[in-house]
């Protein structure tokens, strides 16, 4: 299976329009992902080539090929081509929801693929199903939060996730990133990163977790890059969090790495 994971049953059964079969599809997906086994970073692009189209009316390219997709691929039938937001709501809900189930050894290699599937696809999204994508996106940040703090925000974890982030969806200087998803990410960061952090239990490394805001706002040479992830930065909430944390000092850090003077980089 390991080999044509693209072409498996589970795959292309998540684009059917009956609920029976995508629930089935949905149950065996997380048995595989949830294995004991290792998974290789070539498994993982294939797995995510497949489920960004969901679609059995084209072959699925290998995942090393250059994109010569048919022109109208996007028209093809299939569970992001629906355009009934509940049948797409919960698939993206059941999509976020693969990552609870996989081990430590493969949730963040799994969530390298799923963003570099984002940056390598994103310029080929019809804009008439853009949101769809948007709210795939926002819930695999917000899983990717929730599974680092369900670990007690492993500081491995927060490290190796972090240098993620800064290499591909916010890198500042990568320029196969583009910026439409650059400024989706950061401008629901924060929004994600409050939701993880309910508890308020004080163990949050939030000047770590902000690094990638910092570095773009620093180091882009997008002015409204730069513009975005300060605008980000100021946000209240994460001024209110050491009180709301009961003070261990990173709020007042940001705060204050805030009021350095930064360099202006190049305005388009």
């Amino acid at each position: 299976m390991s080999s044509d994971v693209q072409q498996a049953p589970f795959v292309k059964q998540l684009a059917a329009n009956d609920r029976p079969t995508r629930d089935k599809a949905v149950t065996s997906l997380r048995t595989y992902l949830s294995g004991s086994r290792t998974f290789s970073e070539l498994e993982l692009l294939k797995l995510w080539k497949g489920l960004f189209f969901c679609s059995s009316s084209y072959p699925i390219p290998h995942v090393c090929q250059k994109r010569t997709y048919p022109t109208d691929i996007f028209a093809a039938p299939g569970m992001w081509m629906s355009d009934r937001p509940r049948t797409q709501q919960r698939l993206v809900v059941v999509l976020a929801g693969l990552v609870d189930v996989l081990s430590i050894e493969n949730a963040l290699p799994f969530l390298e693929a799923f963003w570099v599937t984002m940056a390598r696809e994103w310029n080929g999204i019809d804009v008439l199903r853009m949101d769809k994508f948007l709210l795939l996106i926002r819930s695999y940040l917000s899983a990717s939060f929730r599974y680092i703090a369900n670990r007690a925000w492993s500081s491995s974890l927060v490290e190796r996730y972090i240098g993620i982030l800064t290499s591909l969806p916010l890198s500042p200087s990568n320029g196969a990133i583009p910026n439409g998803l650059r400024y989706h990410v950061i401008d629901i960061y924060i929004d994600e990163l409050d939701k993880a952090d309910t508890p308020r239990g004080g163990s949050i490394p939030l000047l770590q977790l902000v690094i990638p805001l910092k570095r773009l706002e620093k180091d882009s040479k997008t002015k409204e890059v730069r513009v975005r992830a300060k605008e980000a930065l100021a946000d209240r909430r994460l001024v209110d969090w050491e009180a709301r944390e009961g003070g261990n000092g990173e709020s007042s850090a940001i705060e204050e790495e805030e009021g350095e003077e930064e360099w202006g980089g190049i305005d388009e």
